[in-house]
């Protein structure tokens, strides 16, 4: 996913930006960096690899080496950044949030135009590098960011660090979230609002769909307005955010339990208990509990000091073994017990399967899997969500193969009133080996969350989205 964090102070602000970009680090365990400028020194930065620690043992050390009034940092799941440029524009340095899908189109125009890539991302152009060449295409630095805008297929949010500023722009349709926070002296600005409390920040402001804000230490203001439509990525309230984040004016913890909730509302099965999957399901299976009025209890708990999210190694090995290894079942509660599992999704349905049998071998009754998302059908395009992934990986498209024998009739697997939605998730629950298995609706979904169905992507299980 990736996500960044900057700040602009009267004062110095290297403990905040490190601090603040550290909140992002369960967005991305790829790449990070951190870059700050001043008028002796002018910019420093400094770029690592998370792969083997993590974001705080990387820089933590380097913090002495920093100076500046202003700064920024990224963690990426993707590319190297911040890249730094010298232009007609000035010299600035850039972070991205983003997904190119034209990205080898835009490349093949470039050097068609004999301009020329530096920067190495496994052997391919760095998209951030790729976003800081369209912004000096043009005049202005708000001019840049509509060329970016109009060029790019997929999703860009960016910070952009001047030597006196920090300019914020959000995606053209507002898949991933900006906003500006506030306190004496200073402002920050951040993918994740539950960066700002920690580091003495109050939410100031929510950045629109395609604005443009110029932050000083004085203060901000639209340079570009924000534009009509919006597609937020929905998945931000449902596994993504962080709990204690807000998008929209929305908190990603009580969106949850209002999708638990909802589902409760629908389900008759009967229970000794209700457990949340470490850790994004624990918001939901709180909702589903007190609105059913069964008993909440951890028949899992999360090893937490080493073991990473199990959806960041790139490897299909290494990610299997983090799924497993992460979550430590507790035997005095399973045993001789029904019991109702809330998890935010099934992607590929892999450590679902080994938590199921590690359940069986524990000695529980039965397993009733609750998903607080509808089946996952559809491809992102948007974000780095499962971007390294065949689509015939994905439970529901595995199932709709051993159904209709190739993937076909998708429109009717993805709609939950039709025979075909039916067969499919059950399909699903006997090759995960569970009781029963209920998706969350997706009207149901879209209430829980509170937008307007319009102003959320939910293409990955209707398909709907646009660029």
């Amino acid at each position: 996913m990736s996500g960044f964090y900057g700040a602009i102070s009267k004062e110095e602000c290297i403990d905040e930006v490190f601090y603040g970009t550290d909140y992002h680090s369960h967005l991305g365990t790829k790449r990070a960096g951190l870059v700050f400028c001043n008028e002796e020194d002018g910019f420093q930065r400094s770029i690592h690899s998370l792969e083997s620690e993590y974001f705080r043992s990387k820089f933590e050390g380097e913090l002495i080496n920093f100076s500046g009034k202003l700064g920024m940092g990224v963690i990426s799941d993707t590319d190297p950044q911040p890249i730094i440029f010298n232009s007609h524009l000035g010299r600035f340095a850039v972070v991205t949030v983003s997904r190119i899908v034209n990205i080898d189109d835009l490349e093949k125009e470039f050097l068609g135009r004999k301009r020329h890539f530096t920067q190495n991302f496994h052997g391919n152009v760095n998209p951030t590098e790729l976003i800081a060449n369209l912004i000096c295409e043009k005049d202005s630095f708000v001019a840049g960011v509509k060329n970016v805008h109009d060029k790019i297929k997929g999703s860009c949010s960016l910070l952009i660090l001047t030597p006196d500023k920090i300019i914020a722009a959000r995606d053209k349709l507002g898949r991933t979230p900006i906003v500006i926070g506030k306190k004496d002296g200073s402002f920050a600005v951040a993918s994740e609002t539950s960066s700002f409390p920690n580091t003495g920040y109050d939410i100031e402001y929510y950045i629109g769909p395609g604005e443009v804000v110029e932050i000083t230490s004085d203060g901000y203001k639209t340079v570009k307005p924000a534009n009509e439509k919006m597609q937020i990525c929905s998945f931000l309230w449902v596994y993504y955010g962080y709990p204690t984040s807000f998008y929209e004016g929305i908190n990603t913890e009580e969106s949850r339990y209002r999708c638990g909730a909802a589902i409760a509302k629908k389900d008759n099965v009967e229970a000794d208990f209700v457990c949340g999957v470490p850790d994004s399901g624990v918001g939901h299976a709180y909702g589903y509990s007190n609105q059913k009025g069964v008993p909440y209890k951890r028949a899992y708990t999360k090893y937490t000091p080493t073991w990473p999210r199990s959806f960041m190694p790139q490897t299909q090995n290494v990610r299997e073994l983090v799924a497993k290894k992460k979550l430590i079942p507790n035997n005095a509660i399973i045993k001789d017990s029904k019991a109702v599992f809330l998890d935010d999704s099934i992607v590929r349905g892999t450590q679902l399967k080994d938590n199921t049998a590690d359940l069986r071998k524990a000695g529980i009754k039965e397993v009733h899997m609750r998903i607080a998302c509808p089946p996952l059908t559809f491809p992102c395009h948007y974000l780095n969500f499962s971007q390294s992934r065949s689509t015939t990986e994905l439970a529901t498209r595995k199932a709709i193969i051993k159904l209709e024998g190739e993937e076909k009739n998708l429109e009717k697997y993805a709609d939950s009133s039709t025979p075909e939605y039916k067969k499919m998730v059950a399909t699903i629950a006997a090759d995960l080996g569970i009781d029963s298995l209920i998706y969350q609706d997706l009207n149901d979904l879209v209430e829980a969350i509170g937008l307007p169905k319009e102003k959320l992507c939910t293409h990955c299980w209707d398909g709907s989205s646009y660029f």
